[in-house]
């Protein structure tokens, strides 16, 4: 088992799915947690759960788009404990439609949402770090591949994993360790909405397809917590595939009888 006693995290996008099983993880291992979202009845539901689990957990409805409310956020989590040990930039999420759907609104929402909000976390919590820690960000499986209805915001997902290998090398004399996790399909209720625009049938047969079937946010959060704890203390700059295989499949398919063809 991992322990985290006297250690701090944040968790974005914390009220349902692969946040909230992470903020699960962490109470689980002893962490104080801090989480926001902006879906407010879901997060104070998770709050008032985690909190009767023995959790000491600090909760703010936020939009994680808003600069100040970012900042304010995170000065709140300084005042209470102190300091910051692990960020988890979870949230994120778009909406299917191609380059040329997409209004300049709606390009700047996705990378608000998925880039510069997880820079705003960044920038405010490392300040906090004075015992070293570790930055996750959530990318997707969605930055290494072309993401036909999902080009923005597949091109953030990229932006992330970029600028997680040049802050794992600018942070390390901090102490600070800096990774991804690249998810794919984990079923949750925002996997359940994207996926319904591609038609009935879609999300089951792309499941089929993976070697290790769908997944569950709690296979998520175990990476998760591993990344926050001293068992990663040497991993930088890395993105680890929590993605049932589709990654290493590449091109290839699945048969009904298990093998895979190109």
């Amino acid at each position: 088992m991992i322990t985290l006693t006297d250690h701090v995290a944040i968790v974005t996008g914390a009220a349902q799915g692969l946040g909230e099983a992470t903020a699960r993880g962490l109470v689980s291992a002893g962490a104080a947690v801090a989480v926001c979202d902006r879906q407010g009845e879901r997060l104070d539901r998770v709050a008032a759960e985690l909190q009767g689990a023995g959790g000491d957990v600090l909760a703010v409805t936020l939009d994680v788009r808003d600069p100040a409310t970012v900042e304010s956020f995170v000065t709140a989590v300084g005042e209470r404990w102190g300091h910051v040990d692990t960020l988890v930039n979870n949230a994120g999420g778009g909406f299917v439609a191609s380059f040329t759907e997409i209004s300049a609104k709606g390009e700047a929402a996705l990378i608000a949402e998925n880039f510069t909000s997880a820079t705003a976390f960044i920038r405010h919590a490392v300040p906090l770090m004075s015992r070293g820690g570790s930055i996750i960000n959530v990318t997707s499986v969605e930055a290494y591949r072309a993401s036909p209805g999902f080009g923005i915001y597949g091109a953030m997902k990229a932006a992330l994993e970029h600028l997680t290998k040049t802050l794992a090398l600018e942070l390390a004399p901090r102490g600070i360790r800096v990774n991804c996790i690249a998810p794919d399909a984990i079923p949750t209720a925002g996997e359940e909405v994207l996926s319904g625009n591609f038609g009935g049938g879609f999300y089951e047969s792309y499941v089929n397809r993976l070697p290790l079937g769908a997944g569950e946010p709690s296979a998520f959060a175990d990476v998760a917590v591993f990344l926050a704890s001293p068992l990663s203390r040497y991993l930088t700059g890395d993105s680890l595939h929590v993605d049932g295989g589709s990654f290493a499949a590449g091109g290839w398919s699945k048969q009904p009888d298990g093998t895979y063809l190109p």
